[in-house]
C-alpha cells in the first residue's frame, strides 16, 4: 500500500500546531486564536469524511502547524520537539490501552451537548477538555513538562488551555497513526514529509 504523505503530513502538522500553541500559552499567556480554535475543533470531528475536514476543511487552518513542522524537520531543537514527540509517544500508549480509549471516546461524545450551553473557547469548556487530558492521558506515561513563564504557569486558566491543546495534540497524533504515520518515517522519510509540508504551505 502506497504511503499517503499528504495525510501523514497534515496530521503531523496538527500535532505540531498543538505543540506550538502549548509553547505560546506557556511563554506569553496567549496564543494564535485561529489556530487554537482549529485545534480544539478537531476534538469534535468523530466521523470525518477525510483528513482535511478534521481541520475545518482548509489547509490554511494548519498554517501555524505547517510552519512549526517545517522548522522542526529543519533541525530546530527546542521545547516544541519534546512536546510533539511526547504527544506521538502518548498516543501510542493510548492506542494500546482499550479502557482509556473507550473512556476518551465516551467523554468526547458529550462535547456536543456541552456546546449547547458553552462556546468552544469558554472557560468551562476548556476546563472540561483539560480534565479529560488529566484523567485519561496523563496516567498513560511520563508527564509532559511544560516550560514557560512562572507567572503564566501559575494561572489555572492557562493550565486549562495548555491541557486542552495537549488533548487536541493527542487527537492529531491518533489521526497520524490511523493514516499510516510511523516513527520510521520520521527517521527515514523526513525529506518526503518536509517537501510535502513545503508544498502545502506554499499553496496557502
Amino acid at each position: 500500500m502506497a504511503t499517503n504523505y499528504y495525510d501523514i503530513t497534515l496530521a503531523l502538522a496538527g500535532v505540531c500546531q498543538s505543540a506550538k500553541l502549548v509553547q505560546q500559552f506557556a511563554l506569553e499567556g496567549k496564543a494564535d486564536e485561529e489556530a487554537f480554535n482549529t485545534s480544539l475543533y478537531t476534538l469534535l470531528q468523530t466521523t470525518p469524511k477525510d483528513i482535511l475536514s478534521v481541520y475545518g476543511g482548509h489547509e490554511r487552518n494548519l498554517k501555524l502547524g505547517l510552519e512549526t513542522l517545517l522548522e522542526q524537520l529543519n533541525g530546530s531543537t527546542e521545547d516544541i520537539t519534546r512536546y510533539w514527540l511526547s504527544l506521538l509517544a502518548l498516543s501510542g500508549k493510548l492506542e494500546k490501552n482499550a479502557q482509556a480509549k473507550s473512556e476518551l471516546a465516551r467523554r468526547i461524545q458529550y462535547l456536543p451537548t456541552q456546546l449547547e450551553h458553552y462556546d468552544l473557547l469558554d472557560e468551562q469548556m476548556l476546563a472540561n477538555l483539560a480534565s479529560m487530558y488529566v484523567d485519561i492521558i496523563s496516567p498513560l506515561g511520563n508527564k509532559i513538562q511544560v516550560k514557560g513563564s512562572i507567572e503564566v504557569l501559575q494561572q489555572t486558566s492557562m493550565h486549562h488551555r495548555i491541557r486542552a491543546c495537549l488533548l487536541a495534540g493527542i487527537r492529531s497524533a491518533l489521526l497520524w497513526r490511523q493514516v499510516g504515520g510511523s516513527k520510521w518515517q520520521l527517521l527515514f522519510s523526513r525529506r518526503k514529509i518536509f517537501n510535502m509540508a513545503k508544498q502545502i504551505y506554499s499553496s496557502l
